[in-house]
């Protein structure tokens, strides 16, 4: 039944006339509406019991740290979203760049034209034979584990940069994609596994939560930027 006199028990407001219901407390408000709370506190307080001075600077002092708070919100929002950008603008620039990445797995690719106009394959990587070592041996896979070539390293320590041209042992051309790679350092008259890492080129970026950068490899995988050891 619809009560069209007296206490009406529902009234439908316009948007323009609804007010929040809501308590607001300090964290709220902003600068004018303490403001204003402030001078009709002033306004209407008893002279006989004037408003307590310690009370009045706690609500300076609380809003002071609010404020505070929500400025440096604001202020690390903004530099959070100016890290990301510069970071995104640094990423881009490794697009069509390489990274070695400590990994078994080496990948075989299109690396040019020689004089002749003939294709170049090349997979690229480099062998950590560590310190003391004289040189040592580096091996490519195929899918199945079987070794397909076998080449010597130089005999020194340190890092050690590979280029494979996908001839296996026995001179015949493989064909592109991924192979698995190994090594290990000669040491005296004994032999050590030796860490390698494969290269590979980096097709597009990406930045995900909490500004964590990915990167898109030409071999179809995805490292974080973190794991790549090098950059070429």
């Amino acid at each position: 039944m619809l009560n069209t006199g007296g206490i009406n028990s529902f009234t439908a407001l316009n948007p323009s006339e609804r007010s929040d219901s809501r308590a607001k407390g300090v964290e709220d408000m902003g600068s004018q509406d303490f403001l204003a709370l402030m001078i009709a506190q002033m306004e209407n307080q008893d002279p006989t019991q004037p408003m307590d001075q310690l009370a009045f600077m706690s609500q300076l002092a609380q809003f002071g740290t609010v404020s505070g708070v929500q400025e440096l919100n604001v202020a690390m929002s903004d530099l959070a979203a100016s890290v990301t950008g510069s970071q995104a603008i640094q990423a881009s620039n490794l697009i069509g760049r390489s990274v070695a990445t400590e990994s078994n797995t080496g990948h075989l690719a299109v690396a040019g034209n020689d004089e002749a106009g003939n294709t170049v394959l090349a997979m690229r990587a480099s062998v950590d034979v560590g310190p003391g070592a004289s040189g040592g041996r580096f091996h490519v896979h195929n899918v199945q584990g079987d070794i397909v070539f076998s080449g010597n390293l130089p005999p020194r320590s340190g890092v050690i940069s590979v280029v494979w041209d996908g001839i296996d042992s026995e001179g015949n051309q493989l064909p592109l994609g991924q192979y698995q790679i190994s090594a290990e350092a000669n040491l005296g008259n004994s032999t050590r596994a030796a860490r390698v890492y494969g290269h590979d080129r980096v097709v597009s970026v990406a930045i995900g939560a909490g500004n964590a950068i990915t990167l898109n490899l030409a071999s179809g995988r995805a490292i974080d930027a973190r794991n790549a050891r090098e950059i070429f």
